[in-house]
C-alpha cells in the first residue's frame, strides 16, 4: 500500500492498494467538507486521474457517514463576493472527481447530504449501505446545491424527481435511492467498502485506454444531442485501433475465443 505522502495526516487520504485508490474523507464527526476538505479531494482525483498504478477508484467517507455536508458554519460568513469565488473552486473540485478517466465507485455508508451527496454524484456508479441516507436539503437554508447537484442529480433520476428532492430538501433512505435509480446496489453497511473495492478490482489489469475511451463517449454523449454523440463515439473507437490493447484483446480472441485477456497497463 502507498499513501500519498503530503495528505498522510490530512483529512483527505489517498490509499493505493493492488492497483484500487481509494479516497477516504476522515474528517470527525461527520466529514463536512469546508474548502479545504474541498480543494483536497480535487487534488487527490487529479493524483489519480495522472496514475499509472491506478485502475479504478473508490470514494468513501468512514463506517457511519460518507459527508453530512459542507461546513455551514464556514459557509455562513462568507458574502456573495466570496462565494463567487469559492463556488468556482468547490465545482472544480468535485468535478475533478467527475473527470477522473478511470471507472469510480462511491462506497456510501450513513449520510451523503448536500455536498456529500452531490460527490456520490460525482462517481460512476454508488453501492450503498442499507443504513445510508441520500438528500440535498440546501433549500432548507434558503439556498440551493451548488456543487452539481441541480445537474448531476437531473441527469441521474430525471427532472421531476430531481426538482421533488431539491424542492423539498427531504432525506431519501437506501432503499428508495435504488429504486430511483440514485444508488446501483444496497449491501449490509458492514459490506459496502469491500463491495466497492472489489467492483473497481475487477478493472485492474483491464484496456485502460478503452475504459476511458468508454467513459469519455457516455458523459459527453449525454450532454449532447445524438448526431454529435455518435460522432464522439466513432472518433473513439477508431481511436482504439491505434493502441496495443487492441492488438491484444483480438489476438488473444483469435487465438483462444472468448475470455479476459492480458492487457498491458496504458
Amino acid at each position: 500500500m502507498t499513501t500519498s505522502p503530503d495528505q498522510a495526516a490530512d483529512n483527505v487520504r489517498l490509499e493505493v492498494v493492488d492497483g484500487v485508490g481509494t479516497i477516504r474523507i476522515d474528517r470527525p464527526k461527520v466529514n463536512a467538507l469546508n474548502a479545504d476538505i474541498q480543494r483536497r479531494i480535487g487534488a487527490a482525483a487529479t493524483e489519480c486521474a495522472g496514475r499509472a498504478d491506478v485502475a479504478a477508484v473508490v470514494v468513501t467517507g468512514g463506517e457511519h457517514v460518507f459527508a453530512a455536508g459542507a461546513d455551514i458554519k464556514e459557509m455562513a460568513g462568507l458574502s456573495y463576493a466570496d462565494m463567487v469565488g469559492h463556488s468556482s473552486t468547490l465545482q472544480a473540485a468535485f468535478s475533478a472527481v467527475a473527470r477522473i478517466p478511470k471507472p469510480v465507485v462511491a462506497a456510501v455508508n450513513g449520510y451523503a447530504l448536500g455536498g456529500g451527496c452531490e460527490l456520490a454524484l460525482c462517481a460512476d456508479i454508488r453501492i450503498a449501505g442499507d443504513t445510508a441516507t441520500f438528500g440535498q436539503p440546501e433549500i432548507t437554508l434558503g439556498i440551493i446545491p451548488g456543487a452539481g447537484g441541480t445537474q448531476r442529480l437531473t441527469r441521474l433520476v430525471g427532472p421531476s424527481r430531481a426538482k421533488e428532492l431539491i424542492f423539498s430538501g427531504r432525506f431519501v433512505p437506501a432503499a428508495e435511492a435504488l429504486a430511483i435509480g440514485l444508488v446501483d446496489r444496497v449491501v449490509p453497511a458492514s459490506e459496502v467498502l469491500p463491495a466497492a473495492t472489489a467492483w473497481a478490482r475487477q478493472f485492474v489489469g483491464g484496456p485502460a485506454l478503452a475504459l476511458r475511451a468508454a467513459k469519455e463517449c457516455i458523459d459527453r454523449g449525454g450532454e449532447v444531442d445524438l448526431e454529435t454523440g455518435l460522432e464522439i463515439e466513432r472518433q473513439q473507437f477508431a481511436a482504439l485501433f491505434a493502441t496495443q490493447d487492441r492488438m491484444i484483446g483480438m489476438t488473444r480472441f483469435l487465438e483462444h475465443g472468448p475470455g479476459r485477456a492480458d492487457f498491458q497497463a496504458s
